[in-house]
């Protein structure tokens, strides 16, 4: 089985996407994660759900989640507001790192081995037309236990 098997459309965001209308993207579609392209269409990066997160919680619950439980249940059920006026750039790691990137001939072992490597809920499949799709994570376990 290769990549292009297991192919499935997929939404993409920019860097200038509001990190807000990336996380209603998320929920609404329930996925793992959303592929950010440039102005071409390519893929950058892979921003997880839990990038969003990542942004949203304050600093001081991650640190001390502790600290979290002291937050009334107003203030903590509203957290993700705090993203407000933020873009996908901001979600994203600092430093460079592998992309969750393959061609449409990668068999199932090798997204499996890219997905473990760059611990990405998906892999952004690339052909030498662009962006073709994406392998999410549950497709690709799907894929292996019925093997």
């Amino acid at each position: 089985m290769r990549a292009r098997d297991l192919l499935t459309d997929f939404p993409t965001v920019t860097l200038d996407t509001p990190v807000l209308d990336a996380a209603r993207l998320l929920a609404d579609q329930d996925l793992p994660g959303l592929i950010v392209v440039d102005a071409n269409g390519l893929p950058l990066s892979v921003l997880a759900g839990t990038q969003v997160l990542a942004l949203a919680v304050p600093g001081y619950c991650q640190d001390d989640p502790a600290l979290a439980r002291v937050v009334d249940e107003a203030h903590a059920d509203t957290f993700l507001s705090s993203v407000a006026g933020r873009t996908v750039r901001e979600a994203l790691p600092r430093e460079a790192r592998e992309l969750p990137i393959t061609d449409p001939g990668a068999t199932l072992l090798e997204i499996a081995a890219l997905m473990a490597r760059t611990r990405s809920p998906l892999v952004a499949v690339v052909s030498e037309h662009g962006l073709e799709g994406a392998i999410t994570l549950q497709t690709l376990m799907d894929r292996a236990l019925t093997s």
